[in-house]
């Protein structure tokens, strides 16, 4: 079971993750809603399409774009859609 955790609290929990270039994709329904606030922010990979990023915010701390997902992904990685992965100081732990 992989968990997501940032400033002490799991973000995300599933035992259905994909696993893409070195990253832990949590399904939609695996992640604790409450602590996601939509971003502005996009970037484009070249063969999974365009990312589309959450901010992270626990007891009144933000974390800028520390989430992200392929609302849309490209035919490549239709295994993602809508998974969420994490950076930016959020731990995956086992």
């Amino acid at each position: 079971m992989a968990k997501a955790v940032w400033q002490s609290v799991v973000l995300a929990e599933s035992d259905k993750c994909v696993q893409l270039e070195g990253n832990a994709y949590f399904p939609p329904d695996a992640i604790q809603r409450e602590y996601f606030l939509p971003s502005e922010t996009t970037t484009e990979c070249p063969w999974k399409g365009t990312a589309s990023y959450y901010h992270i915010e626990v007891n009144g701390q933000r974390n800028a774009d520390a989430a992200w997902y392929y609302p849309n992904p490209r035919a490549a990685a239709v295994e993602i859609l809508g998974h969420v992965a994490f950076w930016r100081g959020v731990k995956i732990a086992p």
